[in-house]
């Protein structure tokens, strides 16, 4: 019996990243599901930077996730790197005064505040805070069925969805590093000068020393860097999310476990380079 119902339009056809591969023998699919996924997360993430130059772009939704990430990220950022920052030097100080170098106390805290926990301090609150609320919140309009049905009406979700959100975590690590670093140096010269008894003269003559204009643009490109990695790895497991609440739980704890290793492994590759650039 014939009608005139009209096909549904292309637009409904999921992506080639959210397509599980069929006819595949359950111990094949075991043993290449690692790879299958590190490819599918490499084609997400060249559909979001495509997407990201294609107008329109959603200022709203950027603005409200961008406002969102910081409102749940700058208390935390600030009491850890207080901890973190005073531990460092305290370390520092130690070891300069055994040698007696006490009085390059200041390069030694730059060095620490700048370019080492700044912007790996901004990663963790940011992939803490604002990518598991991410990942929670697409798991959720996924397992509704929301992300298809904006398919289906020929609305993008990377463009709509995706890229306003790791574009805002990448902004917002940014942000962080600059107060983490502000909040770190001020610690770290409190924490030498009053606790440690560093003359504060040859303290603040030191700070730059071995820290320059380029380890500062270097230490905030990486912590943009950390931030849109770790939105993508977000929305990757969000958008891809199965299993109803419980699996959506699972890609919350998966999201934070990968993009600490990433960004870790990250972390240790880029300093080696740039030490190496330096010298």
């Amino acid at each position: 019996m014939e009608t005139d119902t009209e096909p549904i339009p292309a637009a409904s056809a999921a992506p080639a990243w959210v397509e599980a591969f069929t006819g595949t023998p359950p111990w094949a699919a075991s043993a290449t599901k690692p790879l299958r996924e590190v490819g599918s997360f490499f084609a997400l993430s060249l559909d979001i930077a495509t997407q990201m130059v294609r107008p329109p772009f959603a200022w709203r939704e950027f603005i409200h996730q961008a406002w969102f990430v910081a409102r749940v990220s700058a208390a935390p950022a600030v009491f850890l790197a207080i901890p973190f920052n005073a531990l460092a030097v305290f370390i520092i100080n130690v070891l300069l005064v055994e040698i007696g170098a006490a009085d390059a106390s200041g390069t030694g805290s730059a060095l620490a505040a700048v370019v080492y926990l700044g912007p790996i301090t901004a990663v963790l609150v940011v992939a803490g805070t604002g990518a598991t609320a991410m990942c929670a919140d697409l798991g959720a309009r996924t397992i509704r069925e929301e992300v298809d049905a904006m398919r289906v009406m020929g609305i993008n979700p990377v463009q709509r969805l995706l890229v306003p959100r790791v574009l805002a975590l990448g902004l917002n690590g940014l942000v962080l590093n600059a107060i983490i670093t502000i909040v770190g140096l001020i610690t770290e010269y409190l924490f030498s000068v009053y606790f440690q008894h560093i003359n504060p003269g040859s303290y603040t003559a030191s700070l730059t020393l071995l820290v320059g204009l380029t380890d500062v643009i270097v230490a905030f490109a990486k912590a943009m860097l950390f931030g849109l990695i770790a939105g993508l790895i977000a929305c990757y497991k969000g958008i891809t999310v199965g299993g109803g609440p419980q699996g959506v739980g699972n890609a919350v704890n998966e999201t934070v476990v990968y993009t600490f290793m990433a960004l870790f492994v990250i972390n240790v590759v880029l300093t080696a380079i740039t030490a190496q650039a330096t010298m």
